[in-house]
């Protein structure tokens, strides 16, 4: 094949690239804040988003409803609401053996009262139902979750009703049974970001109360890995790692690649801020343009885009798909909600 041939085929698959991310139709609604998750099982393959808050940023655009993207179709539809009486903000999704397990968050009310809840409700794809999952032992918001050999949930850390904790809560799926494991070793955090690929986990900053009051919240720029004990996967090792690219330090979204033994991280915020994305110093949070990853083979950072297009913050989650890095949601810059469907393609 000439030079020339060689060139014109590879714009031509960029522009089939960018023209089949350009043809995914944004969420139903505009959503910041909404867990997702991926599924693949049978023959269906979809990307799930689930509750958030609306354009408003108030208590009562936050909503329960669910919705799935199609990957045979490429076309989104309404599931049933999420259980429970009221819509959630900072829950957390997951995949495991087929099914979605989505957890924690916390509700607001009409004078702003937050209650951070115990739920785990489990959605099965396939029967396209919902049913009540075996509730956390401690209640928690913004924590990071992540699958240990298709069977062990980890919740670790996340905030709760009055202070971020250092728990890391493991569900058995196949026993549905709850335990403790080593709990985190440096500052208990919430709105962090991170997962689990092989037998290790990797965390990354989020916030913490600050010991000087005003404001109320301040964020920490440690970096963890977790080595899980092969024998007592309650056992957990955790070691210090170097910060890494970027300034973000809260809400940013983490996805977990298996296959390439990397944890991919975009957007998120260097400001703390509240649900309606002004910060607890009470000015506006703007979101992060560097998307970065993590080689747990190597133990090295990776910065795979320092300029990502129309960055966003306010993340639950990413999910690594064969088409790149797909963000669901989020705030975009003037903490503006989005619907979009974003694809962060990896170098």
């Amino acid at each position: 094949m000439s030079n020339l041939a060689k060139r014109i085929l590879i714009l031509a698959v960029a522009f089939l690239a960018d023209l089949s991310v350009a043809q995914v139709a944004p969420l139903p609604l505009l959503s910041s804040n909404n867990a997702v998750a991926s599924v693949k099982t049978g023959k269906h393959e979809g990307f799930y988003s689930f509750m958030g808050i609306g354009a408003k940023k108030t208590w009562d655009s936050i909503t329960n409803r669910a919705f799935v993207l199609d990957l045979r179709t490429w076309k989104w539809s309404e599931l049933h609401p999420v259980p429970g009486p009221a819509g959630r903000i900072g829950a957390s999704a997951i995949s495991a053996r087929g099914q979605i397990l989505l957890l924690g968050g916390y509700t607001v009310d009409g004078r702003s009262g937050e209650t951070t809840v115990t739920d785990v409700s489990v959605y099965e794809p396939e029967r396209h139902r919902w049913y009540r999952g075996t509730d956390l032992p401690v209640a928690v918001h913004d924590a990071v979750v992540g699958l240990y050999r298709d069977r062990y949930l980890y919740v670790i850390g996340g905030g709760a009703q009055k202070d971020a904790v250092s728990n890391v809560q493991v569900y058995d799926i196949a026993k549905d049974k709850w335990q403790q494991a080593t709990p985190l070793p440096g500052t208990a955090v919430f709105g962090h970001a991170g997962g689990i690929v092989d037998d290790a986990i990797v965390f990354v900053d989020g916030a913490h109360r600050n010991p000087a009051g005003t404001p109320a919240y301040v964020a920490s720029d440690e970096c963890w890995m977790g080595k899980i004990d092969h024998k007592d996967i309650t056992k957990i090792q955790w070691t210090p790692l170097p910060e890494h690219p970027g300034t973000a330090r809260f809400r940013i979204g983490a996805g977990a690649s298996e296959k390439e033994h990397k944890i991919y991280f975009s957007g998120g915020s260097d400001s703390v801020y509240d649900y309606n994305g002004i910060g607890y110093d009470g000015h506006p949070a703007e979101p992060s343009p560097v998307t970065f990853a993590f080689d747990v083979h190597s133990g090295q950072w990776e910065t795979v885009n320092e300029d990502t297009p129309d960055a966003t913050m306010d993340l639950r989650g990413l999910l690594v798909a064969h088409e790149g890095l797909v963000l669901l949601g989020g705030m975009e810059k003037g903490q503006q909600v989005s619907a979009a469907v974003k694809v962060v393609h990896r170098k």
